[in-house]
């Protein structure tokens, strides 16, 4: 039973970093998933799929993972580049705007 320890990506439908500042160890599938004939639900019979586990540091979860014997591999999270521009969209409201308004 091997993990992965990472740090989930935003949500890309929203413009904030909400739910991203955890660390998330989350448990690899043993089994394949198989489709039920009868309702076409997909099933599986391994329930240690459906396990994640937040920590609030990636040493935390590293901890956890050698204090239980999980073999565990790290996964690091790719930084996001500021997206900062000269004369972007908030120069549109600034009180001391030169020249005219051209909306």
């Amino acid at each position: 039973m091997s993990a992965r320890i990472y740090r989930p990506a935003r949500n890309a439908m929203q413009s904030g970093t909400a739910k991203t500042k955890h660390w998330v160890l989350e448990y690899s599938a043993e089994s394949s998933r198989e489709v039920d004939p009868l309702m076409g639900w997909t099933t599986s019979s391994d329930t240690q799929s459906q396990v994640r586990l937040r920590f609030e540091s990636k040493d935390a979860a590293m901890r956890y993972a050698a204090d239980h014997g999980i073999p565990a591999e790290v996964v690091e999270p790719k930084t996001r580049r500021p997206n900062i521009r000269a004369r972007g969209y908030g120069e549109n409201f600034v009180p001391e705007r030169r020249g005219a308004w051209t909306h």
